[in-house]
């Protein structure tokens, strides 16, 4: 069976759950409209095609969950601190982030996080030059500063090892211009 089919599965498997779950009952019609709801979404209103330009390692990308996790809690504590604290409000600044992320997939991805990452939001993305301007709570400190730019690499770092091997790295014709979209 072709990967493209298999994926088509998914996404009608997929759709079709989010649908049971939006209407909170299971149930043989349920499903059924669901199913019927997912083939007419990928069939009327198909997404654009991604280009897929390394493939997964799963080890990494347990690694880079569990950082996501700690990073994460991490965060909610400072921000929840900073919140109750008996002191003026902590001193915001936009900060920016060169990255060496090479799909625009995966900086999708990395944007994604950072902006989920309580404390964080990405304010604007150069795509050509890979800059991106996040919006820090807490840059009062040396110290703040350098966390954040600590968990950014390290989040860029495992999303690399996860998605962008140098190795495995091949870009995508659509990139280059050499093939149309279709």
């Amino acid at each position: 069976m072709k990967r493209a089919n298999v994926l088509r599965m998914f996404v009608v498997g997929w759709t079709t759950l989010v649908w049971v779950l939006l209407w909170g009952t299971f149930s043989v019609a349920n499903i059924l409209a669901g199913v019927v709801v997912s083939l007419v979404i990928m069939f009327v209103l198909p997404l654009p095609r991604v280009p897929v330009e390394g493939r997964v390692h799963v080890w990494s990308a347990m690694r880079l969950g569990a950082v996501i996790f700690s990073e994460t809690i991490r965060s909610t504590i400072n921000v929840a601190w900073l919140a109750i604290r008996p002191s003026p409000p902590p001193v915001t600044g936009v900060l920016r982030c060169r990255l060496t992320i090479k799909s625009d997939l995966v900086l999708t991805l990395w944007t994604d996080i950072m902006n989920n990452i309580p404390g964080t939001m990405v304010l604007e993305i150069d795509q050509v030059r890979r800059i991106m301007y996040v919006h820090v709570l807490d840059v009062s400190t040396d110290k703040a500063v350098a966390d954040f730019y600590r968990s950014a690499r390290l989040i860029e770092r495992l999303l690399i090892q996860t998605f962008e091997r140098e190795s495995e790295w091949q870009a995508s014709p659509w990139r280059s211009g050499t093939e149309e979209l279709t």
